[in-house]
């Protein structure tokens, strides 16, 4: 059974950086397609960024583009987020999550897509 554990959330003051990071047990993680994703209190979860197994393609979403970088080291089982000038509205619990099942040349950014999910590690970002 795959295991996902987030880290590096925490308080950071609006324009700050924070790099969240997410290991993976198992063998098969270099076939994985990774992503982020994060919820608001009070709001549904939305995509953030992905990666695919190949670690040639990523996507994001529009609100987080040119301020965070999602990453992938295979030879240590981890995904990166590193977020840069945080707002205040990127406060949220951030997940992360593994598609087992398909090897996409295109990174996907639909929830269903993932089937492995960390517990989450809280960001928030001080006005």
């Amino acid at each position: 059974q795959v295991q996902l554990v987030e880290s590096g959330g925490g308080l950071v003051q609006t324009g700050g950086s924070l790099r969240l990071s997410c290991a993976a047990s198992g063998r098969a993680f270099s076939t994985y397609t990774m992503g982020w994703f994060r919820q608001a209190p009070g709001k549904e979860r939305d995509f953030v960024a992905s990666i695919t197994w190949s670690d040639r393609n990523t996507a994001y979403a529009d609100s987080v583009k040119g301020r965070f970088t999602v990453s992938r080291d295979n030879a240590n089982n981890t995904v990166y987020l590193q977020m840069n000038s945080l707002k205040p509205e990127d406060t949220a619990v951030y997940y992360c999550a593994a598609d087992r099942r398909n090897r996409w040349l295109t990174p996907p950014t639909t929830i269903g897509t993932f089937d492995v999910w960390g517990q989450g590690t809280l960001v928030t970002v001080s006005s």
